[in-house]
């Protein structure tokens, strides 16, 4: 039990790191916004033409007689449109990840070094369009996963009783572990920890991950609060990372490192925003 309060510590901390140094907060915020925008467009795509693509793709079904065609294709458009908005849910953060990720390299990379003992922060060796296809390519591998488990997820829910009460219980532990997968990535990738090596290192410490990705995941159900929480997950996920490979973390001196190095941030002396 003790994993699930670092992990909750951890996205705490993040949040309260990024309202310290308004700066860094205000660069992460762009990512979201601009998956934001792409994802509503495509969302006001299937609200609109959704019907026509359902009566397009079920040609079979246009003899039918009243009402059974309406109830039918109306039935198939809400399932086509609730499971573009899973997807959304699903992929949103990766998306997110990559078009954000040299602005979220950044973004860990000083809170590394805030934290850091003697001031500095692990860098990666490759060139920006090698971790930018690294970052899709795992990133792909995680929704992929995610997806199928969202499937199985949704189709469970249809049972009596327990699809209503314990498939969501699994289901936002579910979407906790992958998010966190998905936001530490940013700071183990940096360490040269591979996808299967951050798997397995989350399996060995479910309680952590979930402790951090579960309440962000439901904060995540709420519209528009995923776009906000954004620069304050990474910066927890880096803290994350750091107790993950049992990385030692300053106290004052760190924050006040980062304090010198960004005007905006706290005053010198203030506390750092993560105990381990």
């Amino acid at each position: 039990m003790r994993d699930l309060g670092v992990g909750v510590r951890c996205l705490l901390a993040g949040q309260r790191w990024v309202a310290r140094n308004g700066r860094a907060y205000g660069f992460g915020l762009l990512p979201g916004l601009i998956t934001l925008v792409l994802y509503a467009a495509v969302l006001v795509v299937l609200a609109l033409w959704g019907e026509d693509f359902v009566a397009w793709a079920t040609p079979f079904a246009d003899g039918w007689r009243s009402p059974w065609l309406g109830l039918f294709r109306g039935f198939l458009t809400a399932v086509l449109f609730a499971l573009g908005l899973l997807l959304t849910v699903v992929s949103f953060t990766a998306v997110t990840l990559l078009i954000g990720q040299p602005f979220y390299e950044k973004l860990s990379e000083r809170v590394d070094r805030s934290v850091s003992p003697d001031g500095t922060a692990p860098e990666t060796s490759r060139p920006l369009w090698r971790d930018l296809w690294v970052s899709a390519r795992d990133g792909l591998r995680i929704v992929a996963r995610s997806a199928v488990w969202s499937v199985l997820l949704f189709a469970l829910g249809f049972l009596p009783v327990v699809g209503q009460t314990v498939i969501p219980v699994i289901g936002f532990f579910v979407t906790g572990f992958f998010l966190t997968e998905e936001l530490t990535a940013v700071a183990l990738e940096r360490r040269g920890v591979e996808l299967r090596e951050r798997l397995a290192l989350l399996r060995s410490r479910k309680m952590l991950a979930w402790g951090f990705g579960t309440p962000l995941g439901l904060a995540f159900l709420v519209p528009f609060v995923a776009v906000f929480l954004m620069p304050g997950a990474v910066a927890g996920a880096t803290l994350l990372a750091r107790e993950l490979l049992g990385e030692e973390t300053a106290g004052k001196d760190g924050a006040s490192r980062e304090t010198a190095a960004a005007p905006d941030g706290p005053a010198p002396g203030a506390e750092v925003a993560y105990r381990p």
